[in-house]
């Protein structure tokens, strides 16, 4: 097992060979440098590298995170939107070799891509992520937008026009963004969202946010920190920031100014965003798991990812898994049942406007 500072170069070129050779679509979040970029934030964070035989070439990698008690985890779960292994097509190894290999008794997922043969069969819950394909270019999707969501493509842009009556100067879109203090604009809006919300705001949390920075400084082929800002005049009123490969937009924190809510300024920015991704190349935008009224206009269609965890026999695992079982069954019934759902969204809501009251 290694650190991944100390994966070298040809290492690192393995892994995205590897990675190049599955069918599935490239995510920056499978790279060597999210995983990297975890590591410097994350000191337990730590790389399984496998060979075959007496063959001196890798013909996989696990990243993942080593918990104080043996448990181990997806590398920068909670906040990575695709996890697993990165293996050599057919190579799926012994679960628990591996997880003993890693000296963890556990491993932990919640974004496992559907086709990880290694650990889907430990899945306990099947997701839905929401992508926008616009491999055959912007004017294709948009065409797609007005068969499937004619109504909310027509208001989006008159929003987006009478956003540019209204404001000091035209609307514009930068792709990718390098300015700082836009960075620092789209933490205060994600975080005021959390809390407006009811829900636990990531950003609370410092290794999340020097995360976010070190990614922002990130400029790899297939993993790229992308800063995209949506401007009314010189004013900010939408941001987002993901990452993107040469193929795949990962859409990861998108937030706006609630001054500008009246405009839907996000959904602008996402258009604003699909266009451009298209305009450099990149066929999918993935949007990631969990449903959203927006997620539901802006699609083209849907994934699977999964939320598990694989185990070896043991006393640790067996006590892991009684604590955190009963949350995951928990959180799982009430997805299941729409009006729960919707009494639990309200609930957290609730809770927001008493925390800032």
């Amino acid at each position: 097992m290694l650190r991944l500072e100390e994966l070298g170069e040809g290492e690192r070129e393995r892994w995205r060979e590897l990675r190049a050779a599955t069918d599935a679509p490239r995510s920056p979040f499978m790279e060597p440098e999210f995983a990297t970029a975890v590591s410097r934030v994350r000191p337990q964070a730590r790389v399984a590298v496998l060979y075959e035989g007496t063959s001196a070439e890798p013909a996989g990698f696990l990243p993942y995170e080593r918990g104080a008690w043996g448990q181990g985890r997806a590398i920068g779960l909670g906040v990575s939107d695709c996890q697993g292994a990165v293996l050599r097509p057919g190579l799926v190894p012994e679960t628990g070799e591996l997880l003993r290999a890693c000296s963890v008794s556990s491993f932990a997922f919640d974004n496992l891509e559907a086709d990880q043969a290694l650990f889907v069969p430990h899945a306990a819950e099947e997701h839905t992520t929401y992508v926008i394909d616009v491999e055959k270019g912007y004017e294709t999707y948009e065409s797609v937008l007005r068969t499937q969501s004619p109504k909310f493509l027509k208001t989006t842009l008159a929003k987006e026009r009478r956003l540019g009556r209204q404001a000091d100067g035209p609307v514009r879109f930068v792709f990718d963004e390098r300015e700082p203090a836009a960075l620092r604009a789209l933490i205060e809006w994600k975080s005021a969202q959390y809390r407006r919300t009811g829900r636990r705001d990531r950003f609370a949390q410092e290794w999340i946010t020097r995360l976010v920075g070190r990614l922002a400084e990130t400029r790899a082929p297939e993993c790229t920190g992308t800063l995209s800002v949506l401007y009314a005049g010189d004013r900010p009123v939408a941001a987002h920031f993901g990452l993107r490969s040469a193929s795949v937009l990962a859409c990861w924190f998108p937030a706006y100014d609630v001054e500008f809510a009246k405009y839907s300024p996000g959904l602008v920015l996402h258009l604003r965003m699909a266009e451009a991704a298209a305009g450099q190349g990149i066929g999918l935008l993935d949007m990631g798991r969990g449903p959203a009224e927006y997620k539901d206009s802006l699609k083209t269609g849907e994934l699977a990812v999964y939320e598990g965890e694989a185990m070896r026999p043991g006393l640790g695992a067996a006590l892991h898994l009684l604590r955190r079982e009963p949350v995951r069954r928990a959180h799982g019934f009430v997805r299941a049942h729409p009006r729960l759902a919707s009494l639990a969204s309200r609930a957290l809501k609730g809770a927001g406007r008493l925390r800032r009251s």
